[in-house]
Parts: C-alpha cells; sequence; structure tokens
C-alpha cells in the first residue's frame, strides 16, 4: 500500500514516515502544498495524510481541486486541536476523517488503516481468504494459523493482493501501489516479487493473466 503525506513541519512528517514506513507503508512525501497537489493528481495512492496549514498551497484548496478533478483518494486531515471550523471545512471539501494535532501515531494508524478497508470494500482489519489471514492491525499474514515471515515489500503486495481479492492487477498497478516515488522500478522486478511469494503463500495463490496481470486465485 502506498501513502502520500503532505506536510511541512519536519518533526511530524519524519514521525509519520517512519511510523507508517514501519507498519510496511511505500511512503511518499511533498513538503508543501504546490508538490503535494501535483503528487496526489498525478500519482495513485491508497491513501493520503493532508496538513492543512501548508505553504504555497494551503490544504483545504488543495482537498477540493483533487475533488474537483475527481481524485478519489481517501484523504485524513491534519488540523489543529482548537480548530472545529477547519475541521467541518475540511470534512465538506472531501475529506474522508481527520486528526487533531497533537496526536496520537497508533490513532492516525488505526484511522489510515480503516480508510483503505473501507475504501477497498473490506470491513474489518482481518481478512482469511482460504488458508491465508491478513491482520492489518499487526502487519502481518498468516498460512493455516502459522504466521509468514516477509519483507515489506512482500507484505504490501500480499495486503493488496488480499484487499482486492479477484481482481486482476496490472504490472503497473502494483508499481504504482507497491514502491515509492524514488523506487527504480525495472521490468522483471515485479516477477521477481510474484515468484518469492508464490514460494510463501503457495504456488496455487496467485494466477497470472497471461497480457493483464496478476490475481488472488484461492
Amino acid at each position: 500500500m502506498r501513502i502520500l503525506i503532505v506536510e511541512d513541519d519536519k518533526n511530524i512528517q519524519r514521525l509519520l514516515r517512519a511510523s507508517l514506513g514501519d507498519t510496511g507503508y511505500a511512503i511518499d512525501v511533498a513538503d508543501d502544498g504546490e508538490d503535494g497537489y501535483h503528487l496526489g493528481s498525478g500519482e495513485s495512492y491508497d491513501a493520503i495524510v493532508l496538513d492543512l496549514g501548508l505553504p504555497k498551497i494551503d490544504g483545504l484548496s488543495i482537498l477540493e481541486r483533487w475533488r474537483k478533478e475527481g481524485v478519489v483518494t481517501p484523504v485524513l486531515i491534519l488540523t489543529a486541536r482548537d480548530s472545529w471550523t477547519e475541521k467541518v471545512k475540511g470534512l465538506r471539501a472531501g475529506a474522508d476523517d481527520y486528526v487533531a494535532k497533537p496526536f496520537q501515531m497508533e490513532e492516525v494508524l488505526a484511522r489510515i488503516e480503516a480508510l483503505i478497508r473501507r475504501a477497498k470494500g473490506v470491513a474489518s482489519s482481518v481478512v482469511t481468504i482460504g488458508p491465508l489471514t491478513l491482520d492489518a492491525a499487526q502487519g502481518m499474514v498468516f498460512r493455516d494459523g502459522s504466521p509468514i515471515t516477509m519483507t515489506p515489500l512482500e507484505y504490501r503486495l500480499t495486503a493488496y493482493l488480499m484487499m482486492r481479492r479477484g481482481v486482476v492487477i496490472s504490472k503497473t498497478e502494483i508499481t504504482e501501489h507497491i514502491y515509492d516515488q524514488n523506487f527504480d522500478c525495472d521490468s522483471n522486478v515485479v516477477e521477481v516479487l510474484i515468484n518469492r511469494l508464490r514460494k510463501k503463500l503457495g504456488a496455487e495463490a496467485i494466477e497470472t493473466r497471461r497480457g493483464q496481470g496478476y490475481v488472488l486465485a484461492l
């Protein structure tokens, strides 16, 4: 899963990037509203964390532009604790949820997880498909009840496939949602990752649809 953080406060930015990265997300960061707007408009994300008090373009204006342009990515806005009017404006402009500063990182993680689940049509943080169980809250995958040791990339792709069970996912979509913007993704990196997962999940778990992509086949 890939997340965009639009935040100019370096301390908050580092905290969000480290915590979300440790949870298994691929992270892109924008330091100001202008860069954040362009990234959110031109790249594919599973969720966006958006501060409202940004230089160059404020967060509310960015959000309004995205929604007018048809960007439907779930957005979690960050607001000042005493600014209830900003919360109302943000929600009316198209935000999906908000967190007031200063915040607890566990709350941010839980809210992002919930936003992504809802966007994918998944109600619970625990998803079981055949012998596989994804526990998004723990950031773990189990096979027949036993935990599977995975790299962050392997976990992200497994989670994405399980959240979109039955949907054929192209290589392009995988690279857009699994890797951050700085990753140099060559032509065969997705195939290598899929092959590694088949060894861990079972050869039958991921089906290749020639010319289309991959689908979780359990």
